[in-house]
């Protein structure tokens, strides 16, 4: 079951219709309060949610959605009217695996939930050691990250980027690849995403952020 928490009817109404006749099911509440009464009732497999909302708004709901041991893991794609880099920042940091910008194509939502459904239903982390990197020590096992002995919180997002850039060692990964490999899908435009999650990586992994290095025009790699 899709959530989806948006307050402008139309749109909520196009959406929850386009998913139940794409092979999906979903449904739709103009407010917080309605979804925390159908959270309390099914645990959803993903949540679809506009940011500006009439009482919680969405941010508020994905923070307490990751705090919450029951659903820190469920996929959650925000909507937004809002386009500054510095809103989609606060989101990903958040916790959010993904943002559609209004207005987007019903064909492009669809592709990614059914993109962000796949990879929840995989394998998430297998039994693989640890990676080592300078300072840097992650165990993907134990989904634990540490630099020089001091453990670093990152998003799911953040986790599985580290972890794909240090299992392609000394390979440039281009943007496409990353967006195809973390996210499941490609759509010109977005590797925006891919930019900012570094960034973040970075900032986060902080003395140790340079390990993760950037070839200008074509993409990033781990090379230490």
């Amino acid at each position: 079951m899709i959530y989806l928490v948006e307050d402008e009817k139309n749109i909520r109404d196009l959406v929850v219709y386009t998913l139940n006749n794409t092979g999906l099911e979903a449904q739709g509440f103009p407010k917080a309060s309605d979804f925390w009464e159908a959270v309390n009732n099914r645990i959803p497999s993903l949540v679809l949610l506009d940011i500006m909302l009439p009482d919680e708004d969405g941010l508020e709901i994905l923070k307490k959605l990751r705090s919450k041991k029951e659903t820190k893991k469920i996929p959650i794609v925000m909507l937004t009217a809002k386009s500054s880099e510095y809103d989609k920042v606060i989101g990903l940091d958040a916790g959010a695996d993904d943002y559609i910008p209004k207005p987007f194509g019903m064909m492009e939502l669809v592709a990614r939930v059914k993109a962000h459904l796949r990879r929840a239903g995989e394998e998430e982390v297998e039994e693989n050691g640890e990676y080592t990197a300078g300072k840097l020590v992650v165990n993907p096992a134990k989904h634990k990250v540490l630099v020089d002995g001091s453990e670093v919180t990152l998003t799911y997002k953040e986790f599985e980027l580290l972890c794909y850039l240090l299992e392609n060692r000394d390979v440039v990964l281009t943007r496409d690849k990353i967006l195809s490999k973390i996210w499941g899908y490609n759509f010109d435009g977005e590797t925006r995403t891919v930019d900012v999650h570094i960034r973040m990586l970075r900032q986060k992994l902080g003395s140790e952020g340079d390990i993760i290095e950037t070839i200008r025009g074509i993409g990033y790699k781990i090379s230490k």
